[in-house]
């Protein structure tokens, strides 16, 4: 073995005593860099107290914009990378708000706790939410298919009843709770379309009708930051219902959209219609050419390391999920024959070699996005930075 080997080599022994020494200090540093993350751990715990019986939001946008100038301005005065520092705090930011959310700081201390049926309690977004209300002091009435209780008897007994069933079930499963469900009570969903629930929850009762649909899965280790849908079918007089849901999820660290059935599901064709059906063709396309996802990865660039991940994730998961998803928005036909229209039209292009109806193409379509582009640009680098990191 040269010495060159000798010193490359990753064992204990082959690490020179003044590198090990500089480790040792690196090491004492991030300690003592947890200790200050664990002080700051604390005080957020403060901060979430004093939030909560004073009504401050959690996400103070102005002040965490300023910080991140200030750490950022710290960082170049120091030699040190503001990127770099920025992403840190970043994160740090985003812990914190999710400590403040876990603390209940956004949960008034006045609020009135309900008693809610879960419909599919058993299910990944059922139990999700099961967990979430409860921790919150609610009273949870799970209902799935081995329960004793049945869903006509949970929504008789219920301040509101949740439905959180596969797509195909929704409707059947809405037209069983909502004659019981009391005339000042609710009836929500959260199934990914709209328009269909809605008016079976507005046609079976004559309570306050709420859609919802998370745009996440149940598969996310915070709800803190994601996104979630309100469709207000039907809001009786004087009902305190939409307050209560606002509030009630803006605890959770959501950010609420308000929107109608149909805007929602026309919208939610190209958020998830399309979006599901390119990676679909993707995915098929790979397997009818046989190509070795071992031999890619071995080549891969980030790019098709990000997309190559977003494509097997998808496979990862329930085909029942998305079929469903695919079949029950009403939009889908016209995602569909658009999405081969354009496919074709490009396939004419590339098969005649033509550059400069390409360049005129990619033009297009540049102009369509505008300056969401630049801004793309930019997330999808942060984006590659953080996947290049991990590998």
């Amino acid at each position: 073995m040269t010495k060159h080997d000798q010193t490359s080599s990753s064992g204990p022994e082959s690490i020179p005593p003044e590198l090990q020494a500089l480790r040792d200090r690196i090491d004492r540093i991030d300690h003592q860099f947890l200790e200050l993350l664990e002080e700051r751990h604390r005080v957020v715990g403060e901060v979430a107290a004093v939030k909560r019986t004073t009504g401050v939001p959690i996400k103070d946008s102005g002040r965490e914009a300023a910080l991140i100038a200030d750490r950022r301005s710290i960082a170049s005065r120091s030699g040190l990378s503001p990127e770099v520092i920025e992403n840190l705090f970043r994160l740090v930011l985003w812990a914190s708000r999710n400590r403040q959310t876990q603390l209940h700081a956004a949960v008034p201390v006045d609020m009135p706790l309900q008693r809610i049926a879960i419909i599919g309690a058993a299910g990944g977004m059922g139990t999700m939410f099961t967990n979430f209300l409860s921790d919150l002091g609610h009273e949870i009435l799970e209902v799935d298919r081995d329960t004793a209780m049945s869903i006509e008897e949970a929504a008789a007994s219920a301040d509101i009843t949740l439905i959180s069933v596969n797509i195909r079930e929704t409707e059947e499963v809405i037209r069983r709770a909502g004659p019981h469900v009391s005339a000042d009570g609710l009836l929500t969903d959260v199934t990914s379309t709209k328009r269909t629930p809605v008016a079976a929850m507005l046609e079976s009762s004559e309570a306050s009708v709420i859609g919802m649909h998370p745009l996440f899965g149940p598969g996310i280790h915070t709800m803190q930051g994601q996104r979630i849908a309100l469709t207000p079918g039907r809001v009786v007089d004087g009902s305190p219902w939409l307050d209560w849901l606002r509030g009630t999820l803006d605890a959770a660290g959501l950010t609420i959209l308000e929107t109608t059935p149909d805007d929602h599901d026309r919208v939610m064709a190209a958020v998830q219609v399309l979006t599901h059906y390119s990676t679909e063709v993707v995915g098929r396309t790979m397997r009818a050419l046989h190509v070795s996802i071992e031999e890619t990865l071995r080549f891969t660039s980030p790019i098709y390391h990000l997309e190559l991940l977003m494509t097997a994730r998808h496979f990862a998961q329930s085909p029942d999920l998305y079929s469903a998803i695919q079949m029950s928005n009403p939009n889908t036909p016209e995602v569909m024959d658009a999405f081969r229209t354009a496919a074709a039209e490009f396939d004419a292009i590339v098969r005649a070699g033509d550059s400069d109806a390409f360049r005129k193409s990619f033009e297009d379509v540049a102009s369509y996005f505008g300056d969401f582009a630049k801004q793309a640009l930019t997330e999808s680098t942060h984006l590659i930075d953080r996947l290049v990191e991990r590998s």
